[in-house]
């Protein structure tokens, strides 16, 4: 525990501000304390847990899955042709300049209020720092070591797999873990501008009822899924990357 010690310290330290603030404030629609956040939690158990959180899920594991195969495979399309790598990168690019909130009611004319208009904006977010992030992964790949082993008669497959995708993993995973919580963002942002269930949609009818612990409770809901799940893949990270440690 000792090396979580100064982020629990930090996390109680801004709670104890937080709670402070709000108590001066006194107006729970604006700025609820922590403590009315965790009894609306309770309260709302129910709906958040077993409607709401599932359905953000969904959209999050739906689109970081289509992210990491559509963004794992443009990296490695580009690191094998360069002449793909030099038309792609700059469409990859642009696609991060877009408005998410603008076109985003757009996905939801297009595909309706189910899911699949989530999905897209998660995708739209997410695919891009796990292609640049592969990308650069599959280059860092030392050229003499890709040298000697052509010398030695070894494939380019099996350069690629010997040597490159080694490289390339903690690119890997810290891209995940970068687009986790990029992922859950664009869920709820998806689900804030049409659905019919999630968190987001939560947020929003809550805020229509001025009830703001009922807006910030699906928030920090959303807060700790996101940790969870990094912290999840960060254990897995461990185990496969053992000579990160050496390093």
């Amino acid at each position: 525990m000792k090396k979580h010690l100064p982020a629990v310290l930090t996390g109680i330290g801004l709670l104890i501000l937080w709670q402070v603030i709000a108590m001066c404030i006194n107006a729970a629609y604006i700025l609820p304390s922590p403590t009315q956040i965790a009894v609306k939690i309770w309260e709302l158990r129910e709906p958040l847990f077993t409607v709401h959180t599932p359905a953000t899920m969904l959209v999050t594991l739906i689109g970081l899955l289509i992210s990491v195969v559509l963004g794992v495979g443009l990296a490695v399309v580009m690191e094998r042709f360069e002449c793909v790598e030099r038309a792609l990168y700059p469409v990859i690019v642009t696609t991060q300049t877009i408005p998410v909130t603008a076109i985003a009611p757009l996905f939801v004319l297009w595909l309706g209020y189910g899911i699949w208009s989530k999905v897209l904006v998660a995708v739209l977010i997410t695919f891009f720092p796990i292609t640049i992030s592969v990308h650069d992964g599959l280059k860092s790949a030392k050229r003499e070591n890709e040298e000697l082993l052509r010398t030695m008669g070894m494939s380019g497959t099996a350069i690629f797999f010997k040597l490159k995708f080694p490289a390339a993993l903690p690119s890997f995973f810290s891209a995940i873990k970068m687009a986790i919580p990029l992922s859950i963002l664009g869920a709820a942002m998806g689900e804030w501008l049409g659905a019919q269930s999630g968190l987001g949609y939560f947020s929003k009818r809550m805020m229509t009822q001025l009830d703001g612990a009922g807006v910030f409770a699906p928030v920090v809901v959303l807060a700790v899924c996101a940790m969870l799940v990094v912290a999840v893949i960060s254990a897995i990270e461990r185990k496969l990357i053992t000579w990160r440690k050496e390093i």
